[in-house]
C-alpha cells in the first residue's frame, strides 16, 4: 500500500467570470503522506485555498467546475464519489480548520452546540453524551473552564480561542487529515506560536496527517515534512522542509524566504527585501512563465514558454534556470 493518505494528480479547476472561463488551478498535484505535515505556501491569490476546497468539494454550482485531474484518498477518487459518500467523509475522515473563525462560526449558537452538531453527524450519541464530548474536545484544544466557555456565543471569545473553537470542530468526528487553512491568520505571534504547538501535539497523539497552508513559509518551518510553494495555480516548487529551506531553486521561493524577518542578518536591514509586482491576472496570464515578470533571473525562454517540471535532490520544481547554489 502507498504511504500517500491523500494523492492529488493533474488538478484542473477553473470559475466562471462574467461568462468567462478563467483557470484557477493548472495542473495542481501533491501528495500527503501518512502521519505527515505537508505545508502549502504562497501569495493570496496563488491557488492554495482554493486547491483544498476543491479536495473536499466544497466549490458548488455552475462557477466553479474541475476540468480535470484526481484526489485519491485511500485509493478513491474524491471527485467520483457520491455526495452522499462524500458528506461521509468530509468532516468526518478529512477535517478542515476554514479562514476567519468569527465568519465560520454560527455568531447565534453557543459554540459547545457547534461542535454537538459535528459529533453528531458523524457519531452515534445522544445529545448529552455528544456535549460531554464537545467539553472535553475543549479542553483538549486549551480553552480554560471548557464547560463554562461551551455556553458562550463566539463574540464572546477572543481570536485564539474561536481558533481552537474551530479546532474542536475539525477533530469531533477524529479525522485522518486535517487541513488547516491559513489558521493563525489575524493571531499574534504568542498565539500563532501555540496554535502551531497544539497542532503539532495533535499529530503525534492522534497519527493525523496535515495539510497546512499559509502565506508565510516561517510558519511552517518547523512543523512541515514538507512543502509546496504555490504560484498563479501552479505548484512551482516541491520539496522536504529541509532542502527547500537550505536550497531553493525556483526564484519564487528564494524570493519568499529572502523576505523573512528572521532569515539572516534582516533585522539588521532598514527595509527587508520584497519581490517586485503582484501576483498575475488569472484572466490575462502572460506568456509564458507566469513569475517571469517578476523575475530577475528571467531570459526571453522564460517569457514565451512555460518550463516543465524538473527533479533535482529531492525537489520538484517548474523553472528554466533553477537556482542550484545555497541560500546565501
Amino acid at each position: 500500500m502507498s504511504d500517500a493518505l491523500l494523492k492529488v494528480s493533474d488538478l484542473r479547476l477553473s470559475f466562471s467570470i462574467e461568462g468567462t472561463r478563467t483557470p484557477a488551478l493548472r495542473g495542481v498535484s501533491f501528495e500527503v503522506g501518512r502521519g505527515k505535515v505537508l505545508g502549502i505556501v504562497g501569495e493570496s491569490g496563488s491557488g492554495k485555498s482554493v486547491s483544498s476546497l476543491a479536495v473536499m468539494r466544497l466549490l458548488h454550482g455552475t462557477t466553479a467546475k474541475v476540468e480535470s485531474g484526481s484526489a485519491l484518498y485511500e485509493g478513491r477518487d474524491l471527485f467520483k464519489l457520491s455526495e452522499r459518500e462524500m458528506r461521509s467523509i468530509r468532516g468526518g475522515e478529512l477535517g478542515m480548520i476554514f479562514q476567519e473563525p468569527m465568519s465560520s462560526l454560527n455568531p447565534v449558537f453557543r459554540v459547545g452546540d457547534q461542535i454537538v452538531e459535528a459529533i453528531r453527524a458523524h457519531r452515534k450519541l445522544v445529545r448529552k453524551e455528544a456535549l460531554e464530548e464537545a467539553i472535553r474536545l475543549l479542553e483538549r484544544v486549551g480553552i480554560p473552564d471548557p464547560r463554562e466557555r461551551a455556553r458562550a456565543f463566539p463574540h464572546e471569545l477572543s481570536g485564539g480561542m474561536r481558533q481552537r473553537v474551530m479546532i474542536a470542530i475539525a477533530l469531533a468526528a477524529g479525522p485522518r487529515l486535517l487541513i488547516a487553512d491559513e489558521p493563525t491568520t489575524a493571531l499574534d505571534m504568542t498565539i500563532q506560536a501555540q496554535i502551531l504547538d497544539l497542532l503539532r501535539e495533535l499529530k503525534g497523539e492522534l497519527g493525523m496527517s496535515i495539510i497546512l497552508i499559509t502565506h508565510d513559509l516561517g510558519v511552517v518551518a518547523d512543523i512541515a515534512d514538507e512543502v509546496a510553494v504555490m504560484y498563479a495555480g501552479k505548484i512551482v516548487e516541491h520539496a522536504p522542509i529541509r532542502e527547500l529551506l537550505e536550497r531553493p531553486r525556483h526564484p519564487y521561493t528564494r524570493g519568499l524566504l529572502a523576505s523573512l524577518p528572521s532569515f539572516r542578518d534582516n533585522l539588521t536591514k532598514p527595509r527587508l527585501p520584497t519581490i517586485p509586482g503582484v501576483v498575475p491576472d488569472l484572466r490575462s496570464l502572460p506568456t509564458g512563465c507566469a513569475f517571469a515578470p517578476r523575475c530577475a533571473y528571467a531570459q526571453d525562454v522564460c517569457r514565451d514558454v512555460d518550463p516543465e517540471e524538473s527533479r533535482s535532490g529531492g525537489a520538484r520544481f517548474r523553472c528554466h534556470f533553477p537556482q542550484e547554489s545555497e541560500l546565501q
